[in-house]
């Protein structure tokens, strides 16, 4: 995700459920009991498997226990505290013992956050997975799709992660900062800005490079913002993610395989339909394939990040 405005200190997550002090043997069987009986974990149903397991725990260790299954079970485990934090962007787990997150102040790691062992680990990449309708498992041992919440999920299984299953998820972003905003934190410079507003008035085609974090999404729908409002605007993605500040965009996102292989569209498709629709201002949000040919041949003002 790229890189936000500088900010003032760093902002503190809340507390994640640990697995200290808790047995491991009391917290595999009452997962393989919820497993069995299948359904949405409830906190009661959660309660009564504990205790249903013969574990005579106080009323506070049953309510940790209960917080902890849960994340575990329908939630992302020791990483649901940072996905609740809005200043986090992108979240990246090297192995159970290596959390490391960006919160507009660069790559640091999570303090406290740490998953149990390789296999619970590897229980959530899969599950995310699932949400998303792919498959991550031995023979598909790794996965790039959207979640529903709109985050991008990125993970890669053992053997080819030789030192612990890799997991990246990048959050869609909560605001969208003006040029303006750009300029003030010392992102753009104003001579910059002005070259860029003159290149949307004019409605030039042009392109946003760069490395993953410099900042090339939010810069894109800063100029998108800046559009005529009476111009149609057409966005055609990979994943959601620009969000400009206009009242007429259309989005156009592309669709992976499913399990079976079938159903795949692509960018270069989604061009061709956007062609027929009318844009003032096609807007790719990727282009690393033939749509790159496509943009170049076409005569509607194009923005390709």
């Amino acid at each position: 995700m790229d890189a936000e405005p500088p900010t003032d200190g760093l902002p503190s997550a809340p507390p994640a459920p640990s697995t200290a002090g808790a047995d491991p043997r009391l917290l595999a069987a009452v997962r393989m009991r919820l497993a069995r009986e299948g359904g949405d974990p409830a906190p009661a149903r959660v309660a009564a498997a504990v205790r249903a397991e013969g574990a005579v725990l106080g009323d506070a260790e049953v309510l940790s226990l209960v917080r902890l299954l849960r994340a575990d079970l329908s939630g992302a485990g020791p990483l649901d505290p940072l996905l609740s934090d809005p200043a986090i962007t992108d979240i990246l787990v090297n192995g159970p013992h290596e959390v490391w997150i960006d919160d507009g102040a660069g790559l640091r790691q999570a303090p406290g956050i740490r998953f149990p062992d390789d296999a619970s680990l590897r229980r959530l990449a899969q599950r995310l997975a699932a949400q998303a309708g792919r498959r991550l498992d031995t023979a598909a041992p790794w996965v790039d799709a959207r979640l529903p919440g709109g985050a991008r999920l990125h993970a890669v299984l053992p053997p080819v992660a030789p030192e612990g299953v890799c997991l990246s998820l990048r959050l869609p972003r909560h605001s969208v900062f003006t040029l303006a905003e750009l300029v003030a934190s010392g992102t753009v410079p104003e001579p910059g800005a002005r070259l860029l507003r003159a290149v949307v008035t004019s409605r030039s085609a042009f392109l946003i490079s760069g490395g993953t974090g410099t900042g090339k999404t939010t810069l894109l729908s800063a100029l998108l913002s800046l559009a005529d409002p009476a111009e149609r605007v057409v966005l055609v993605e990979d994943s959601a993610e620009l969000r400009p500040d206009h009242p007429h965009v259309v989005r156009l996102q592309a669709r992976p395989p499913n399990i079976e292989g079938s159903g795949e569209v692509g960018l270069h498709d989604l061009v061709r339909q956007a062609l027929r629709m009318r844009p003032d201002r096609l807007v790719v949000g990727e282009v690393r394939g033939p749509e790159a040919v496509m943009l170049n041949h076409q005569q509607t003002p194009t923005l390709a990040p």
